[in-house]
């Protein structure tokens, strides 16, 4: 018998957290895992650090992190169809590098 639903639902990507990269990390430079899990919890404060006094990273290999500020907007209510008012908000943009695109 044919099995007609293979390969039409993809299967949901698997979700990499903080704690395995620490691990992975761990383990390829003989370090604790707490270790790791220390550097990598102190890394991602000190970007948000930066990233709140307006600093722009730039990570070579992976891309630019930066925050955008975007304007207040007149918006719909999307029950109601009632314009509203949409306040003015920043938000993170990342944008990859050409070697992040092309190893994807």
């Amino acid at each position: 018998m044919l099995d007609i639903t293979a390969g039409v639902y993809p299967t949901a990507p698997k979700s990499i957290t903080t704690k395995h990269l620490a691990y992975e990390l761990a383990e390829q430079h003989q370090l604790t895992k707490r270790q790791c899990l220390n550097l990598l919890e102190d890394f991602i404060g000190m970007i948000a650090t930066h990233l709140k006094t307006g600093d722009r990273i730039k990570l070579v290999g992976l891309g630019i992190l930066q925050v955008r500020k975007r304007a207040a907007r007149m918006g719909r209510h999307p029950r109601t169809g009632e314009a509203i008012e949409i306040k003015a908000s920043k938000k993170v943009a990342f944008r990859p590098s050409k070697e992040l695109k092309m190893a994807i």
